[in-house]
């Protein structure tokens, strides 16, 4: 293992998107001023409303916060997509596919504009309509449009299909096209319970970015009044500052490092966390992370 791991932090704007209840909300302009009033040199945009949606930002709009990430010293490294391809598959008369297609693409063309060399999407939920072999073929066009902008398609083990890392590596074997990728995070694995070392060696040459939070597991249960007892149910997980929670990242990152990944490693605070949603929170839990990755 290196002696010392080195990789960019970046700060995700989700994190100050207000996606959850109790969580503060700024505008991407207010973010981009708070990720380099808090030390980060890069960032990883959320490209839907609150912050860069497509139907607000355009060429002219992107070029312009371009020059304001520059004049900041940032670079966006990432453009995080939200897509799902088994969305409404019930209803094959409706061109959802071209429409999802038509979105990755209107985010490649975003991504051009920025300078970010990766488009972060998902594959799909679990849907009965959707077959397997949709998926190949979708991300194989998906990567082909992509590669029109010089960007490259960062799939992440997030959504139902493939998220387990031994499925993700087959269907990106299958996709076989240079610009589809991984963003790999070791949050999944974990909660599989695999090997973070192993899944990040078998990952690593895929990898073209990752993203960070760490949890801590909390036990559920319900009482059967019949039985004067509690029947167990699957655990929440509660998100907790970076090294604070059950996520070997020293493991994840170190094997990543071997297998030749040095891009960056992103912080996201995408759902309640640990001490709340407050603007004080959030930072303190952001200049934690830095301090973690400094750490290791």
């Amino acid at each position: 293992m290196p002696s010392k791991l080195i990789h960019e932090p970046v700060l995700h704007s989700v994190s100050y998107a207000g996606v959850w209840p109790g969580q503060a909300r700024l505008t991407l302009d207010a973010f981009l001023d708070k990720a380099a009033a808090l030390g980060y040199s890069g960032v990883m945009i959320m490209a839907k409303r609150p912050h860069l949606s497509v139907l607000d930002y355009g060429r002219d709009e992107c070029l312009r916060l371009r020059e304001r990430m520059d004049a900041l010293g940032l670079r966006c490294a990432v453009i995080a997509g939200y897509n799902n391809f088994s969305a409404d598959a019930e209803h094959p008369d409706i061109p959802h596919r071209e429409i999802q297609l038509a979105h990755i693409e209107a985010l490649c063309r975003r991504a051009a504009d920025l300078g970010a060399p990766v488009v972060r999407i998902f594959t799909a939920y679990e849907h009965p309509s959707f077959q397997p072999h949709i998926l190949i073929e979708t991300l194989r066009e998906a990567a082909q449009r992509a590669a029109g902008f010089g960007v490259t398609l960062g799939v992440q083990n997030h959504h139902d299909c493939a998220a387990h890392y031994l499925t993700l590596l087959d269907l990106l074997t299958a996709v076989d096209h240079p610009n589809c990728k991984a963003c790999f995070d070791a949050w999944t694995p974990a909660l599989h319970g695999d090997d973070l070392a192993a899944a990040a060696r078998a990952m690593a040459s895929w990898t073209v970015h990752t993203t960070a939070a760490d949890y801590q597991r909390r036990p559920r249960f319900r009482y059967s009044p019949s039985q004067v007892n509690y029947e167990q149910l699957t655990a929440a997980m509660q998100a907790v500052p970076m090294g604070r929670g059950l996520i070997d990242y020293k493991a994840f990152l170190g094997a990543l490092s071997e297998g030749g990944y040095t891009g960056p490693v992103a912080y996201e605070m995408c759902s309640p966390l640990s001490g709340g949603g407050s603007e004080e929170n959030l930072d303190r839990c952001a200049r934690i992370f830095t301090e973690y990755i400094a750490g290791l």
